[in-house]
C-alpha cells in the first residue's frame, strides 16, 4: 500500500513557496523579523532553497538563500508479508524523500526514510496577524487498480525532530477519510517544522494489491 504526499498550493498571490525549518539544535519554531514582502513558504518532503539557508538574515530582513518550488511528490509508503496483513499490529512507513536538514540554519532535522519533513515560513510586510492554517485535502479512500479500496483513516501518524522539545506545530494525528483537516498552523513572522513518522494501522484485511492515493498540503493565510 502506499501513501503519496504532495507539494503544497500556498493560498497567499505571489508567494514564493516550499523548503524546511528548525531553530539551532533545540527548537522547532524560529521568530523571524517582519519585511516586505509579505511571503508564505511550505515544504512537505524535498523542497528548494536556493542561494544558502534562510539564516543568516541579511540586514534588509532578507533570507540569505531564496525559496524556490519543487514539484516532487514524495511517497510514504508500507508493504505487509501475507502472514502480517490484517495481525492488527501497526506497519511502520517510510519515505522517499532525501529531506533531512532544516533550510533555516542547515541543522540535521529529521531522519529518512523514517520521517517525512514537514516545515515553513510565514512572514509579514509589518505586524503580527493571525495564524496562517496549514490543511490536508485527503481523498476518501486508498485505492488498487481493481478499484478496491482502503479508509485514509487507517493511516495516521507522530511529530518530533531532532533535539527538539515541547508542543510540535504540526501535531501528530490520523486522516480522515474524504475531506479537509487542519494539520498545522504557524504565527506569523515564524518558522516551523516538524517530522513525521507515519504508521498503518493493519486491523483488516483488504484484497491483495497496491493501494495509492493523494494527499494535497495547502498553507492559507488571513
Amino acid at each position: 500500500m502506499r501513501l503519496s504526499a504532495s507539494t503544497l498550493r500556498p493560498a497567499l498571490a505571489g508567494a514564493v513557496l516550499l523548503a524546511a525549518c528548525s531553530d539551532a539544535a533545540l527548537a522547532y519554531t524560529a521568530t523571524l523579523t517582519a519585511a516586505a514582502p509579505q511571503m508564505i513558504y511550505l515544504q512537505v518532503g524535498n523542497g528548494t532553497f536556493t542561494g544558502g539557508n534562510y539564516t543568516p538574515i541579511q540586514g534588509n530582513g532578507q533570507p540569505t538563500g531564496t525559496p524556490g518550488n519543487n514539484a516532487t511528490i514524495n511517497k510514504v509508503s508500507t508493504n505487509l508479508t501475507l502472514a502480517a496483513v490484517g495481525n492488527g499490529t501497526p506497519q511502520a512507513m517510510t519515505t522517499d524523500s532525501t529531506a533531512t536538514q532544516s533550510f533555516w540554519d542547515g541543522y540535521t532535522y529529521c531522519s529518512v526514510p523514517a520521517q517525512l519533513y514537514i516545515g515553513g515560513f510565514y512572514r509579514t510586510a509589518g505586524g503580527n496577524t493571525a495564524a496562517a492554517q496549514v490543511t490536508a485535502t485527503v481523498p476518501a479512500a486508498l485505492i488498487d487498480t481493481t478499484g478496491d479500496t482502503l479508509p485514509f483513516s487507517k493511516i495516521s501518524w507522530t511529530s518530533s525532530g531532532n533535539g527538539d522539545f515541547g508542543g510540535e506545530p504540526f501535531p501528530a494525528g490520523t486522516f480522515v477519510s474524504g475531506g479537509v483537516q487542519t494539520v498545522g498552523s504557524m504565527a506569523s513572522n515564524t518558522w516551523n517544522e516538524s517530522c513525521w513518522t507515519f504508521s498503518y494501522l493493519n486491523n483488516t484485511v483488504p484484497k491483495s494489491g497496491v493501494y495509492s492515493g493523494t494527499v494535497v498540503y495547502t498553507m492559507s493565510t488571513p
